[in-house]
């Protein structure tokens, strides 16, 4: 059983930058693939960014390649999404989530996740 906590949401203007963590619990968060989304009103929630257990391989979106940056800290059980140079089109509910190491399917596929937070806010003003 892992239980997520995302923390590090609120309003930022245009271009700014926000930082947010998931907080993890359960020793074993190694095992698991980590991954960030998020939801917009009247929207699907859909895939921002993913890391492997071990932090050598990441993936994005295209739409936050190279704005958007996930890393990890195994020794604290967190996840990181680095943010900036953000839009009005990235406000958002974040989520991070877990996905099992059992498990082979896409990193993309928010069904493939096993364990998800209650989400962060993130507002982006124009």
């Amino acid at each position: 059983q892992v239980q997520l906590v995302e923390s590090g949401g609120g309003l930022v203007q245009a271009g700014g930058s926000l930082r947010l963590s998931c907080a993890a619990s359960g020793r074993t968060f190694i095992r698991y693939a980590m991954g960030w989304f998020r939801q917009a009103p009247g929207k699907e929630r859909e895939f921002v960014a993913a890391i492997r257990w071990s932090g050598g391989s990441t993936y994005y979106a295209d739409s936050v390649k190279g704005r958007f940056t996930i890393s990890r800290d195994n020794a604290k059980n967190t996840v990181y999404l680095q943010m900036i140079s953000l839009k009005p089109e990235d406000t958002a509910v974040y989520y991070c989530a877990a996905k099992g190491p059992l498990s082979s399917g896409s990193y993309y596929a928010p069904n493939e996740y096993d364990y998800w937070g209650q989400g962060t806010q993130v507002t982006v003003s124009s």
